[in-house]
């Protein structure tokens, strides 16, 4: 199927650093990359000339620059809104996709029920991985620690399984499936859109999958953003995702004594 189908790649930047380059050069030089889109959400003027040159010399590579910063997810949106291919691989500006990854995700999307998510393998540099590439469905039960979320722990698969979510920093999907279910929820500034995605798929009687012979190198907290900023915004999109799905008048109560503590929680654990 990877001979086949074309797929563009999203990659949101903001004060991304030097690692962009790394990202940008392995979606360059991989042949199963049809397009790279690049939505540049606000750099220095010198990441800003690097990114001209880079789009100038690549034929493949094209830019979006709209002068703010609308979010991760808007971001992902204006992308795919513009792209061209069949699929969209969405990976972070500071993760660098394993050459050969793109085929298994589209072997894996193909055998799935529509809509169908895959993320790959998200490792460290020391080749562990990372915590979150593989999840159950995120539930305020499991958030309070009754039930487990990431499965980084579990024994690895050889092949691609079902999970609850995924990875935002490195997936695929089919470009007509992703706009058809709304895209990312641009209600999200930055985190936990990957999340609410992944549950509307399901919702959606699609399959999330988690196919470990994909891969990325993920260097991780390379923006300059204060950790501060981060982890709040972190915190807003939390209640904002536990609102949204919570059923019921217990768990509508649960998630409106929870909420003022996510933020609390998130400090202590920086």
């Amino acid at each position: 199927m990877s001979g086949q189908a074309t797929v563009s790649a999203i990659v949101v930047s903001y004060h991304t650093g030097p690692r962009l380059h790394e990202c940008l050069y392995a979606l360059k030089s991989d042949p199963d990359v049809s397009e790279i889109i690049v939505v540049d959400n606000g750099n220095p003027p010198d990441a800003e000339v690097w990114l001209d040159g880079f789009v100038a010399r690549t034929d493949k590579a094209r830019l979006i620059r709209s002068g703010d910063n609308p979010g991760f997810g808007a971001a992902v949106n204006q992308g795919a809104a513009t792209a061209l291919s069949m699929f969209l691989l969405v990976i972070n500006p500071d993760a660098v996709i394993r050459r050969g990854s793109v085929g298994p995700l589209l072997a894996a999307a193909e055998g799935a029920d529509d809509p169908a998510l895959v993320g790959g393998r998200i490792f460290d540099v020391r080749g562990h991985e990372e915590r979150g590439c593989r999840r159950n469905t995120l539930t305020i039960w499991r958030a309070l620690g009754l039930g487990k979320w990431t499965l980084e722990s579990d024994p690895a698969p050889v092949g691609p399984v079902e999970v609850g979510a995924v990875s935002g920093a490195f997936f695929l999907m089919n470009r007509t499936a992703f706009h058809r279910i709304g895209g990312f929820d641009e209600a999200y500034f930055l985190h936990v859109e990957d999340v609410d995605l992944c549950r509307r798929v399901l919702a959606a009687g699609g399959n999330v999958i988690y196919q470990p012979r994909a891969g990325a190198l993920h260097y991780g907290s390379t923006s300059d953003a204060p950790s501060a900023v981060v982890q709040a915004h972190k915190a807003r999109s939390l209640v904002r995702y536990f609102r949204k799905f919570a059923s019921g008048p217990a768990e509508k109560a649960v998630v409106a004594l929870a909420a003022p503590l996510f933020g609390l929680a998130l400090r202590l654990r920086a």
